[in-house]
């Protein structure tokens, strides 16, 4: 296959969109995220937050900080071969407490380090509540799939550009603290940054203002001069393969990013299909979102095809807890406050800590202790 190094955007258009400073690191040649990609093991494992937090703030803020929980959560994950988490931060943390931030981002590298797990640290997120606030969370509205997970910066925040330089701070000052750090598998910059989060009103005017602050956080990322990859997911069109058919948001993306990533939630051929035009990128390709077994994405259906195009698979939600995400998406307009669905949607474990299907947590387990490319029978 071709690869679209030079039919995606060209060196102008590149440049125009990256903005590149002299003192930030370049982005990564294929060559060299390939050979990066090539020493990991095969990545496997789930987008995660403790259950005790609603959202990224009640994971993090000092109030609610839960080691002795995350350790035994990540000891789930490593008993089923799972070795790397995609975990997400939010910038208020570090305007709040970056020093006390940074000390429970390394505490928890070391818990993460002693299950055998390095994680996909987030950035920013485009998703559910546009006004993050800190201190106590609400509690989970009943019935209700992630109730209380909240957007960073928030679109307050992405309409006042005097905030923009507490951004840069944030960016340089986490990225930069642990940018030579082999406990962490990698940056990802921004979660489904043309998310319109249309569940809440007055979301007017914010892809313009996330395409343009999040060419932004590349360059500020890259001044930190990171050892590990940068990246930032495309997720929702039918066609990654057609550069004219990309998206103002997409070309970014897609021509900023060290690694490739991608969300998709569909059935196994759909899966596969973004496999394909993904690979003609010609880079490691990285899925942090998928597995909603309501809507055809499930472990049996998804997981053996990462595995055979060595394709990092990252699933949606672990531990059942305050995030409900065992509730469908449909729940925002039909709660589930008589009864419970009739197939959990995302998560691997029930509270208790055991598997909500075990012979998907087998699956996990058989296909992360073989070698690379290989798709165990059973």
């Amino acid at each position: 296959m071709k690869t679209f190094s030079t039919l995606l955007l060209g060196t102008a258009m590149i440049a125009t969109l990256a903005g590149t400073p002299a003192e930030a690191r370049d982005r990564w040649t294929a060559k060299q995220a390939n050979a990066w990609y090539g020493r990991q093991p095969w990545l496997v494992g789930s987008n995660y937050a403790p259950a005790s937090a609603i959202n990224q703030l009640e994971m993090w803020q000092a109030a609610t900080w839960n080691p002795a929980q995350i350790d035994h959560e990540l000891g789930l994950a490593e008993g089923i071969g799972m070795n790397t988490m995609r975990v997400f931060l939010h910038d208020q943390l570090w305007e709040q407490d970056p020093e006390g931030f940074k000390q429970r981002m390394d505490q928890f590298l070391t818990i993460a380090a002693k299950h055998k797990i390095k994680p996909l640290f987030v950035l920013f997120d485009s998703c559910w509540d546009p006004n993050p606030v800190l201190g106590p969370q609400h509690p989970p509205i009943p019935g209700v799939h992630n109730s209380g997970w909240v957007q960073s910066p928030g679109l307050p925040g992405l309409r006042d550009k005097a905030r923009y330089p507490k951004y840069r701070a944030y960016v340089e000052g986490v990225i930069g603290a642990f940018a030579k750090d082999d406990r962490i598998m990698g940056w990802d910059l921004w979660n489904e940054p043309d998310n319109p989060a249309d569940q809440y009103k007055d979301q007017d005017g914010k892809e313009p203002l996330v395409r343009a602050l999040l060419a932004q956080v590349f360059e500020w990322a890259r001044a930190a001069d990171p050892s590990q990859p940068l990246t930032s997911g495309v997720w929702w069109h039918d066609d990654w393969a057609t550069p004219g058919k990309l998206t103002p948001m997409e070309k970014l993306q897609l021509s900023q990013s060290d690694v490739i990533s991608f969300h998709d939630y569909g059935w196994p051929e759909q899966f596969e299909g973004r496999v394909k035009q993904l690979q003609g990128y010609g880079r490691p390709i990285l899925c942090t979102e998928f597995m909603a077994r309501g809507n055809g994405s499930t472990f049996d259906g998804s997981l053996p095809i990462g595995k055979k195009y060595n394709v990092a698979m990252i699933n949606w939600g672990f531990v059942d807890g305050k995030t409900q995400t065992r509730l469908p998406w449909d729940s925002w307009k039909k709660p589930y406050v008589v009864d419970e669905p009739t197939l959990w949607f995302h998560e691997v474990f029930r509270a208790d800590g055991t598997p909500y299907r075990p012979a998907e947590a087998a699956l996990i387990r058989r296909l992360s202790a073989a070698p690379k490319s290989v798709v165990p029978l059973q």
